[in-house]
C-alpha cells in the first residue's frame, strides 16, 4: 500500500516537473531555441554591444583632513573583583 501511495506520488512529481518545462518552452520559445541553434538568445538588434560604457564625471570630493586625537587614558581606581560582603 506505501509503495503504491509512493509511485503515485512520484508520477505525480513527474507530471508537475514536465508541465513546468512545457510551460517554459511556450513562454521562452524563442530564446530557447536560438540559444540551442547558437545564435545566443538576444537578437542581433537587441543584443548588448561591447566597447566602453558612458562614464558619469563625479564631482570630486575636499580633500580629508588627518585629525590626531589624543588618547586620554582615565586614572581608574582599582577595584576588587569580589564584593566586601562575599
Amino acid at each position: 500500500m506505501v509503495q503504491v501511495a509512493a509511485a503515485l506520488l512520484f508520477a505525480l512529481a513527474a507530471g508537475l516537473g514536465i508541465t513546468v518545462i512545457l510551460v517554459m518552452l511556450k513562454s521562452n520559445e524563442t530564446a530557447i531555441l536560438s540559444a540551442l541553434l547558437g545564435e545566443g538568445a538576444f537578437a542581433d538588434d537587441g543584443a548588448p554591444q561591447p566597447g566602453p560604457a558612458t562614464t558619469i564625471k563625479l564631482r570630486p570630493s575636499p580633500p580629508r583632513r588627518h585629525i590626531a586625537r589624543a588618547i586620554v587614558a582615565r586614572a581608574q581606581r582599582s577595584q576588587p573583583q569580589l564584593s566586601r560582603a562575599a
